[in-house]
């Protein structure tokens, strides 16, 4: 097992903690994949991908139904995603993904969580090439034989494929999100539990607990924020 199966065991322990924020980032995602797409999943891929993984974290049905007819209103502000990079005390390079409708509010409130925690905000590409932009999808295990499935996978550009106690994991680099889909939903008619994409660190840092302590303060101030998406960092868990 390599890469991507230690970082997805190091993040499952730092899931969100609190449902309602997985809720409300779950809903922006809806409101960009509509806007995009529009409300019909069949014919909307991104959004068919956002509605497997609201089923995944439990999101009630009335709940994604309401976020997909509040996104087709024409007076629903559309959000903006907005990548930042930077650095976190002690050398620890930070990406955070963010969905905002307000870029002003966005930029100067994580330009201050970086100055507060001593770390430096940077510039576009600062740190983003050291990490790998990668997609996944979990599918359920019964009746697949991993080592048979990733043989036929790699293909369409899957890299990585293990067995967890959920299903198997499939990972590729970002681009072939697409290919994979399509491959697992149309030609092979499997259920796709959940899909996503992620930023694994090529290199990581080891710090000691004093140093953790530093980076770990900037990065609760980062998650905290309610325009925040995800937060990736290449420091050792």
């Amino acid at each position: 097992m390599g890469r991507a199966f230690e970082f997805r065991k190091a993040r499952k322990m730092k899931r969100w903690s609190a449902m309602a924020k997985t809720f409300t980032r779950i809903g922006k995602d809806i409101v960009i994949a509509v806007k995009e797409g529009g409300p019909n999943p069949e014919s909307n891929a991104k959004l068919r991908a956002v509605i497997q993984n609201a089923k995944a974290a439990n999101m009630p049905k009335d709940n994604i139904e309401r976020a997909i007819k509040k996104a087709s209103d024409k007076d629903t502000a559309n959000y903006k995603e907005v990548l930042f990079e930077g650095y976190a005390p002690h050398g620890i390079a930070i990406i955070i993904e963010t969905a905002t409708d307000n870029n002003n509010r966005t930029v100067a409130n994580i330009r201050s969580y970086f100055n507060k925690c001593n770390g430096t905000l940077g510039t576009q590409g600062s740190v983003e090439f050291m990490f790998d932009h990668t997609c996944n999808f979990r599918i359920p295990a019964e009746g697949q034989d991993v080592e048979e499935l990733e043989l036929e996978m790699i293909d369409f550009g899957v890299e990585e494929i293990f067995e967890d106690e959920d299903g198997i994991v499939m990972y590729a680099p970002f681009e072939s999100f697409g290919a994979i889909q399509k491959e697992l939903e149309d030609n092979r008619g499997l259920e796709i539990l959940s899909s996503g994409f992620e930023r694994i660190p090529q290199v990581t840092k080891e710090l000691n607990e004093e140093e953790v302590a530093d980076v770990e303060k900037l990065l609760e101030k980062i998650e905290e924020d309610d325009d925040v998406m995800n937060v990736y960092h290449n420091m050792k868990e």
